[in-house]
């Protein structure tokens, strides 16, 4: 998610500083968004001048003192908030007082997140949707302590990519994955009853109700991995019955099954 990120504000305009822990993940997404804007052209979407201008707007780096300036930190780590807090703190110690702390995260509390930070009142969500050079929604998210020049500042950083921002309370899974992961895991729970075969409930829905992509297709997109996260994560924070996740996503995260980036998932094997 982070390499999309970091294509779509390079293609806006805007210098971009990467930060990784290491080298190697740092070059894996290099090679991301090379690899998306090589389609663009192939596709006719942009020129070689407007992906070669990207790509010069984007530099790596694994030294966080290199955030030292920036007026807007997007941190779109792993779902984990020890993990999301150790950074953004790091990054709180070099970038300015002003500077807005915006963090990626689909299901964690942003309040919670924004209480671990020195500066609560500097901090958001700004969740996009996968993949983002693709998908034109981007959630902005209202923590307790965020203050309203800051979520007037992402609403027009937002439109200024060229995307549509909702502004919504923190709330477990937000507005999209609020009303998303209750119908993912009835989905799940009638697949594992046998209901229907993978691919005819995908069908079916996509059929029926105009979907552009059946629900365990898009289970497989996500990670299935990242689907029981989140929707536990909600079921944690609520104890409501319809986040609950069903026991087969345990099962398959257990077993590899993660879907398209494990190779295998809901609707059978892909390539890797």
């Amino acid at each position: 998610m982070g390499s999309g990120i970091a294509q779509v504000v390079a293609a806006s305009g805007r210098d971009v500083v990467v930060l990784e822990s290491e080298a190697e993940p740092l070059g894996r997404g290099t090679r991301s968004v090379e690899q998306m804007l090589d389609g663009g052209v192939r596709r006719g979407k942009l020129t070689e001048a407007e992906r070669d201008s990207t790509l010069a707007r984007i530099r790596g780096t694994t030294d966080v003192s290199a955030l030292a300036g920036v007026d807007l930190v997007i941190e779109a780590v792993t779902e984990r908030q020890d993990v999301k807090v150790d950074l953004l703190g790091a990054v709180a110690d070099v970038v300015g007082d002003d500077a807005v702390l915006a963090t990626n995260t689909s299901a964690l509390s942003v309040t919670d997140i924004a209480a671990h930070l020195p500066r609560p009142e500097r901090v958001a969500g700004l969740h996009f949707f996968n993949p983002a050079p693709v998908m034109r929604l981007v959630e902005v998210v209202r923590a307790l302590q965020t203050e309203p020049d800051v979520v007037t500042r992402l609403v027009a950083f937002v439109e200024d990519l060229g995307k549509d921002p909702v502004e919504v309370k923190d709330r477990p899974g937000f507005l999209v994955n609020r009303l998303l992961m209750p119908y993912l895991n009835d989905v799940v729970a009638e697949y594992d009853d046998d209901l229907a075969s993978a691919e005819d409930i995908d069908t079916a829905l996509e059929l029926g109700l105009g979907y552009r992509l059946g629900p365990l297709a898009l289970l497989d997109l996500i990670g299935i991995d990242v689907h029981r996260h989140a929707t536990q994560s909600a079921y944690d924070a609520t104890l409501d019955p319809q986040f609950a996740p069903p026991p087969l996503l345990a099962q398959m995260v257990a077993a590899g099954y993660l879907g398209r980036k494990s190779g295998r998932g809901f609707r059978g094997k892909y390539e890797k």
